[in-house]
């Protein structure tokens, strides 16, 4: 068992390596077509795309891993079909069960590979991406989540709330134009500051060429009872620089711009505590929780899949066929990941349901598939002797 199980695993990490090699190369050949129009844009060469690409690499990695894994897995085991491997493993007692446990003990070192690319590489260079394009760019990148005003971020003060309005992102917890809107309690506005830059500390805020602008207390009573207020409405000063408290981090500020699944969990859960804090919105966050967590699973799921199609190449010629059949469900898995985040998050799905729903039902629809495969012919001749015992 330990020589079979050392011989499938060496099979299908060769042919998963080729074929993650080949992809990877696809795509990241495909995004420097696609981002070819940004050299010679100010100061921007062909290295600067060159090393953002490189930087892109983990998440590319991570995105095709369960598809890399389903078609190699394919392809080693329609080799060993065809090389009548598979037959001699069946016919020493070895059942097509007993066989897909195999495969699940095979997949085990890949998915700690997973968790320590999801964790740790990919966070870890998208963060550095973010940074590097910004510095080189000027933007956050295609999926940055900015609106035409910029970013906006909400915080709770000891006052009241914050609202902060930031125009640009720059590398190192940087920003420009900076306005901050302060309410009190009772959510009226006391004070604007603007700023022209400005930089994000741990539990600091510290802004340049500062604009104050203070709203008397008695500006509102005075418009509500028609009467004018005996002190200015608004006192404007100037201020060279201004430090103000924040509960915002660098990380909070690029948590902002990442996708969900591309951070970390602690990066993660700190930012769902941020957004719980101040009474935001965080469904999609913790859907992208539980997607974190069901991305290993996802991966026996994946080998689950690829084992009927395997094993049919013991009785069926067309390894291409099945490859390419492969391909499809990989593809058709990856579009119903993503129609169950779309629907789940427009009616507002339980999160754990979003994300194990697509993975549970391949798993199902595989496990259906291994079953027929291996127990089919069996109940096939059982259900004719029966039909003609009764004839």
């Amino acid at each position: 068992m330990k020589t079979a199980r050392r011989y499938l695993a060496t099979e299908i990490y060769r042919s998963s390596a080729v074929v993650l090699i080949a992809l990877v190369g696809l795509f990241t050949f495909f995004a420097l077509v696609d981002d070819l129009d940004k050299v010679g844009r100010g100061d921007f060469k062909i290295y600067h795309l060159l090393f953002l690409e490189l930087l892109a690499l983990p998440t590319r990695l991570y995105d095709i891993l369960p598809i890399g894994l389903l078609i190699g897995s394919i392809l080693a085991l329609a080799g060993l079909a065809q090389r009548h491997e598979l037959v001699i493993l069946r016919v020493s007692g070895i059942s097509g069960m007993r066989m897909l446990v195999m495969l699940w003990i095979v997949t085990i070192p890949v998915v700690i590979f997973a968790l320590i690319l999801a964790e740790f590489l990919t966070p870890a260079a998208e963060l550095k991406l973010s940074e590097a394009t910004l510095s080189l760019t000027g933007s956050a990148g295609k999926n940055a989540g900015v609106l035409r005003s910029g970013y906006w971020f909400k915080e709770t003060t000891p006052e009241g709330d914050r609202i902060i309005n930031v125009g640009a992102l720059q590398s190192g917890g940087g920003a420009l134009t900076i306005t901050l809107y302060d309410f009190n309690a009772e959510r009226q506005l006391t004070s604007t500051v603007t700023a022209v830059s400005g930089a994000f500390g741990t539990g600091e805020l510290s802004l340049k060429d500062v604009t104050v602008n203070t709203i008397s207390p008695e500006t509102e009573s005075a418009l509500a009872k028609g009467s004018r207020a005996t002190t200015p409405p608004v006192v404007v000063t100037k201020e060279a620089t201004r430090s103000v408290p924040t509960s915002l981090t660098p990380e909070l500020l690029f948590a902002r711009v990442l996708t969900p699944e591309r951070m970390s969990f602690i990066d993660l859960f700190d930012y769902i505590g941020y957004l719980s804090a101040n009474h935001l919105v965080a469904e999609r966050q913790i859907v992208a929780v539980w997607r974190k967590l069901i991305y290993p699973f996802t991966l026996l799921v994946m080998v689950t899949i690829a084992a009927p199609l395997g094993f049919m190449q013991t009785r069926r010629g067309g390894v291409g066929a099945k490859v390419f059949l492969g391909i499809l469900l990989g593809v058709g898995f990856f579009m119903l990941n993503q129609l169950s985040l779309n629907v789940g998050m427009l009616n507002k799905w339980p999160a754990w349901l979003t994300a194990v729903g697509p993975n549970a039902l391949a798993l199902v629809l595989a496990m259906t598939a291994v079953l027929i495969v291996e127990y089919g012919s069996t109940i096939s001749r059982r259900w004719k002797a029966l039909r003609g015992s009764r004839a």
